[in-house]
């Protein structure tokens, strides 16, 4: 079974992906990390991450680089949506989570593009969604967290321009598939978004049950 979970930034996609990856026993892949490893080679060559052929040269990175925590910075998120953009770099990355989302008993990925590109077949689709202005809260209280000092406003000023590259890009943009579930978490606590979740993916895996069985019968 292979589940895509599709979402803008800190939308809390990554937490419901994991939950589900946990719940149906699958592997899981978080596609931004792919991204994010990019952005952190391209910072650490000294290359300018809106030219493509620099961004295209960091694609060749050292799989350790994934583990690194840097990946998990405001920065280097800044930079993950810039290069993100460029048409090469997503085709260099595209097999990779192709081959993940194909692998023998399915997986979970959660980013952008899962449900449209990246596995338009996934036996089901969600899209999760919250406002602006709550994400930038979470996303400022993770930072927070992490010892940073960046104000409300700075956090919410990126969420929106992260949103306006990531929706506005030629390459593969941030937009809901047709046959996704839409999952809104503004107002839900973590538990009752993965219970939602998990909710909208057995509906959609019945109706794909059915689908198969009336196309058999």
């Amino acid at each position: 079974m292979i589940i895509a979970v599709d979402g803008p930034a800190a939308s809390g996609k990554g937490t419901v992906a994991k939950a589900l990856a946990r719940h149906y026993n699958l592997p899981h892949l978080d596609t931004g990390l792919l991204y994010r490893a990019v952005a952190a080679t391209v910072r650490r060559m000294e290359l300018d991450p809106a030219e493509e052929a620099d961004a295209v040269a960091a694609c060749d990175f050292d799989e350790l680089t994934l583990a690194d925590p840097v990946l998990r910075s405001d920065e280097v998120g800044q930079l993950a949506s810039i290069v993100s953009a460029h048409p090469l770099v997503r085709a260099a990355l595209l097999a990779r989570q192709k081959r993940f989302a194909h692998q023998d008993g399915g997986a979970v990925l959660d980013g952008r593009d899962i449900g449209t590109v990246i596995a338009p077949d996934a036996d089901a689709k969600l899209f999760v969604k919250a406002t602006p202005q709550i994400r930038a809260r979470r996303r400022h209280a993770e930072l927070q967290g992490h010892g940073s000092t960046v104000s409300f406003d700075k956090v919410l000023a990126d969420i929106r321009a992260r949103d306006a590259r990531d929706s506005g890009r030629s390459a593969a943009p941030l937009v809901m598939a047709e046959d996704a579930a839409l999952l809104d978490s503004s107002f839900l606590s973590i538990e009752a978004s993965v219970a939602k979740a998990i909710a909208l993916v057995e509906q959609q895996r019945g109706r794909t049950g059915q689908d198969r069985g009336e196309s058999g019968g």
